[in-house]
């Protein structure tokens, strides 16, 4: 009995098979590949984190008591007091969460909203 071996190249007919979606993991592999053979330099972007954010500016900017802001964002009500009391300063990622709130705050309600994956 014979077997058959699959050529390591797709036939034509199975290359029109392929979605977009997996076009575009192969393409993004091949980028990938090349940037790992230094033929190709990715593009890349530089990230701002504040060293301070000014808590209550930003809520009172949006209208809200401590409360309701913490409720709004899933935030710590206590994390806010001592933030906006100055016994404590918010860590990397909560700067990181008070900027995004104060330049998009729809977008982190969205973002957060029951039922999104």
């Amino acid at each position: 009995m014979t077997t058959r071996r699959k050529s390591a190249a797709p036939s034509p007919r199975s290359r029109a098979k392929h979605s977009a979606a997996g076009r575009r993991l192969i393409t993004a592999a091949k980028e990938a590949l090349a940037h790992a053979r230094d033929e190709v330099a990715l593009s890349s972007y530089a990230v701002e984190v504040p060293k301070a954010v000014d808590v209550a500016a930003v809520r009172r900017r949006l209208g809200l008591s401590q409360r309701a802001f913490a409720r709004a964002f899933g935030l710590d009500v206590t994390a806010i007091h001592a933030w906006e009391q100055d016994r404590r300063r918010p860590d990397c990622a909560a700067r990181v969460l008070i900027r995004v709130i104060a330049r998009e705050p729809e977008a982190v309600k969205r973002a957060l909203a029951p039922g999104r994956g």
